[in-house]
């Protein structure tokens, strides 16, 4: 069977409503092709059609995560127009991620750089084996990682994202902990579990609060305080009418467990 007869991208569901979206170009490390940009974007744009979606997980098959853009193809076609729109199917393709109205979380092992870095960066959360390796590499070859320097900086503090931008050097999955990039890190027997968790504290939650949460979280972050404020004043009154929330504040006050099915 040849790449072209093998789906780009993985996909599965449960009943739960968890998306997985397993990278699958394991030869090539998965390297983020056109095509496979493309097909991450139609996976992405379907499940956010979904009603019934309320996790989405994106993982790899392999060894590593991801090697960020495929250098091959991008070489074989050296035109700005052509490089203008591979960066910007790419850059559609991450901002897809954080515009989806439901958390997507990373689920990492082995290599993750420049682009790869980059989609664990735009993930609303990530869970990374031990034996995980981060970098934003573009430098070391004379290409400065522009785009995955917009999703690094807003993940790390200033100078630990520019440290990486400028000397293309990798970071541990422990570090990537300590500076931001990731949330958890685990030995790599206990990678699903630690994605199951994370999924199931998600799920207990009504999807109505998690998604105002998450259009809320990124709005604000690009926006000056007071109007961040006077944005999360209304989308918390707004929250705060609909069923599961009072029905949440009703089971408190009630000391009962709330009954979201009925809210």
């Amino acid at each position: 069977m040849t790449e072209s007869d093998t789906p780009l991208v993985l996909s599965d569901v449960d009943t739960r409503g968890v998306h997985t979206l397993t990278l699958n170009r394991p030869q090539a490390f998965n390297s983020l092709s056109e095509d496979m940009l493309a097909s991450l974007q139609a996976e992405l744009d379907r499940i956010a059609a979904d009603v019934s979606a309320r996790v989405v997980v994106i993982a790899a098959a392999g060894k590593a995560f991801c090697a960020g853009h495929d250098l091959k193809e991008m070489r074989a076609e050296p035109s700005l127009d052509y490089y203008q729109r591979l960066f910007e199917q790419c850059g559609r393709m991450m901002m897809r991620i954080q515009t989806l109205p439901v958390p997507v979380i990373a689920r990492v092992q082995g290599v993750a750089t420049a682009a790869g870095c980059q989609l664990v960066a735009m993930c609303d959360l990530a869970v990374a084996s031990r034996d995980a390796k981060f970098a934003v590499s573009g430098v070391n070859l004379g290409l400065f990682c522009s785009t995955p320097s917009v999703a690094l900086s807003r993940n790390l503090s200033r100078k630990a994202a520019f440290e990486m931008l400028v000397t293309g050097a990798f970071i541990s999955a422990d570090e990537a902990l300590a500076k931001g990039l990731v949330n958890r890190v685990v030995g790599a027997e206990q990678l699903d579990s630690e994605v199951t968790a994370l999924t199931d504290s998600i799920i207990a939650k009504p999807r109505v609060a998690i998604r105002l949460g998450k259009q809320l979280f990124y709005r604000q972050l690009e926006s000056g305080i007071a109007a961040a404020y006077a944005d999360a004043s209304t989308t918390m009154a707004c929250n705060m009418m609909d069923g599961s929330a009072l029905e949440g504040v009703q089971a408190f006050i009630d000391k009962r467990p709330p009954d979201w099915v009925g809210a």
